[in-house]
C-alpha cells in the first residue's frame, strides 16, 4: 500500500509521493502525470527534461501551486500543497515561490518597477518598492525603471521578470523554458543571471531546459516520459561550480 503522507524532514524544499494529475472529463480522462515520487532538498539546482508532451511543465505547474494535483501527497516549502484548494495555494505560494516564465508575462500597463512591486504589495510588504528598485539595479536594469514592458527587449523583459521573481527572496524558483523566446547570446545572459541571483540568495532552482549543456550545470538531471520520471542522475559539474 503507497504511503501518502509526505515527509517534512528538515532541508525539504519539495517531497511527492505518488503525484499524479489527471484532466478531461470523467468519461474521457487524460493522465498527465503517473505517480510521481520526488525528493528536492533545500538549495539544489535541478533540470527537468524530456520531449515535449511529457509532462515537464505540467509536473512544475502542481510544484508551484499554479495546478492542483489530482492525487498523491505534495509538500512544498513546508507547506501541505496536496491540503490547499486553489485560494489556499495562491497564498501559499507568496513569498515561499517564485516563478519565471518562457513568455515573461509582464503587465504591459505596469513599468518595469510596478511589475516587480505589485506581487510583493498584494502580499502586505511595506518595503516593496525600494525592494523592487534594488533588484532591477541588480539585474541590470537600474536605468530602465520606468520603462513600460513594450519599451523593453525580450531580453529586458526577461530580466524584469527574474527580478520580479527573486525580489520576494522565495526559497524556492522555478523556471520554465527561460530562454525559449530569446536569441542564443541572450538567453546566455538570462541563465548566468539566473544562475547568480540564485546563488545570491541560496534559493532551490527547478529548471526546465532542452538545453543539454544547461543541464549539465544544474544539481541534479530529471528526465520525465509518458508522464513519469524515468531517470534522476547526477551531474558531472555542480552548480556550486558553474556559479
Amino acid at each position: 500500500m503507497t504511503n501518502h503522507t509526505a515527509p517534512s524532514s528538515p532541508g525539504a524544499a519539495i517531497r511527492a509521493r505518488d503525484l499524479t494529475l489527471t484532466l478531461g472529463t470523467r468519461q474521457a480522462p487524460v493522465e498527465i502525470l503517473r505517480g510521481i515520487d520526488l525528493d528536492i532538498d533545500d538549495g539544489e539546482v535541478v533540470a527537468l527534461l524530456g520531449p515535449s508532451g511529457s509532462g515537464k511543465s505540467s509536473l512544475m505547474a502542481v510544484l508551484s501551486g499554479l495546478e492542483r494535483a489530482s492525487g498523491g501527497s505534495l509538500s512544498v516549502g513546508g507547506a501541505d500543497f496536496s491540503a490547499l484548494d486553489e485560494d489556499g495555494l495562491a497564498a501559499a505560494r507568496r513569498g515561499r515561490i517564485g516563478i519565471v516564465l518562457q513568455a515573461f508575462h509582464l503587465l504591459p500597463t505596469m513599468t518595469a518597477a510596478e511589475n516587480v512591486a505589485t506581487p510583493m504589495e498584494l502580499a502586505g510588504s511595506d518595503d516593496a518598492t525600494p525592494r523592487a528598485l534594488a533588484e532591477l539595479e541588480a539585474v541590470g536594469l537600474g536605468h530602465r525603471t520606468g520603462h513600460y514592458p513594450t519599451q523593453l527587449s525580450g531580453g529586458e523583459q526577461q530580466r524584469v521578470a527574474i527580478a520580479r521573481a527573486t525580489a520576494p527572496r522565495p526559497a524556492i524558483i522555478f523556471a520554465d523554458e527561460p530562454t525559449g523566446n530569446l536569441d542564443a547570446a541572450t538567453g546566455e545572459e538570462i541563465i548566468e543571471l539566473l544562475f547568480a541571483r540564485r546563488a545570491e540568495t541560496g534559493a532551490t532552482l527547478l529548471i526546465i531546459t532542452h538545453d543539454d549543456a544547461l543541464a549539465a550545470r544544474c544539481d541534479r538531471v530529471l528526465t520525465m516520459a509518458d508522464g513519469r520520471i524515468v531517470s534522476d542522475t547526477r551531474a558531472q559539474v555542480p552548480a556550486q561550480a558553474a556559479e
